[in-house]
């Protein structure tokens, strides 16, 4: 089944060209079937680059998806065209109205910053709260992820020395939950951040659970069972190339990165990388769509009740 987004987004004709079935508005209201309401609150500088790998990923998902774009109120995107933005986002303020099924925060380049020292940290933590009474299920990536968790829980973001950067093996060791249906034992997840979650923070607190956890870069995958909240501190979104993206940024502006590990074949970065992680990351938000779609109310005004 197909994912509806906006008619002239520019994901549209990318998911079309890989083969993802994009529904059209007037085909989407002859089928009787109430579509899942997802929101995805974008905080990534390059925002069409997000929208098409988090689109791309709920919409390989068996179920018809109305995808909702969302931006905080008082942000202006000093990367994306301010035309996108007015065409295709709600603000935050237009959009707490509504009630989702679920709901996807990205993460941002803020990890430098305390979170009470970002700007927009006052709405944030609104969304968080707000999360409780109009989302279904929530699922925060990377710093939006560890934003969360301190929000509700304190639990601490901790600098690390080097950036982890690159591929690395992580084990499923919740085999059990819904959302690790199909996994294999291990897998690589690509990883870039300059902070990390320590697992021994996490287990003070009985209400969260470690799903996915390497023990190269620690916990990957957190459930939050209580807030109805999945913490996904890596990128099985990313795209092929992200991370060669990134490493080529990081050069040019000067910032001491190295290579990313396990990614270039021979780490030679004139080699093209293979993507080891695509199936996975189908997997993981095909489960969470899949857990929504089991678990939510028909009614959307009954969602948070």
């Amino acid at each position: 089944m197909p994912i509806r987004i906006p008619e002239n987004l520019p994901a549209k004709e990318i998911l079309r060209r890989e083969g993802v079935t994009v529904m059209s508005e007037s085909t989407a209201n002859r089928q009787d079937i109430r579509p899942l309401q997802i929101g995805l609150l974008n905080l990534m500088p390059m925002k069409v680059e997000t929208e098409t790998q988090f689109a791309r990923l709920i919409g390989a998902t068996p179920l018809q998806i109305d995808l909702t774009l969302i931006k905080i109120s008082e942000h202006e995107s000093k990367n994306t065209p301010a035309a996108h933005m007015q065409a295709f986002y709600q603000t935050f303020a237009e959009a707490k109205s509504r009630k989702f099924d679920g709901l996807i925060i990205t993460g941002a380049p803020l990890e430098h910053l305390d979170y009470d020292a970002v700007t927009y940290w006052d709405e944030l933590s609104e969304v968080f709260e707000w999360t409780q009474s109009n989302v279904h299920q929530t699922l925060c990536v990377c710093w939006a992820g560890m934003a969360m968790l301190n929000h509700y829980y304190g639990v601490p973001k901790h600098a690390l020395p080097a950036k982890a950067f690159g591929c690395y093996r992580h084990m499923a060791i919740e085999r059990s939950s819904p959302f690790l249906t199909g996994f294999s034992d291990s897998f690589n997840v690509p990883v870039s951040r300059w902070t990390e979650i320590r697992s021994e923070d996490v287990d003070l607190h009985e209400d969260l659970r470690i799903l996915v956890y390497s023990d190269e870069v620690g916990p990957c995958l957190i459930e939050d069972p209580k807030h109805r909240a999945l913490y996904m501190f890596n990128h099985l979104e990313y795209d092929s190339t992200t991370l060669a993206d990134e490493f080529l940024r990081d050069r040019a502006n000067g910032t001491n990165i190295g290579v990313p590990h396990n990614y270039f074949p021979d780490d030679d970065p004139n080699r093209a990388p293979e993507n080891r992680w695509r199936s996975h990351g189908q997997l993981l938000y095909g489960n969470w769509i899949n857990h929504i779609y089991q678990t939510t109310p028909f009614e959307l005004e009954k969602i948070g009740s």
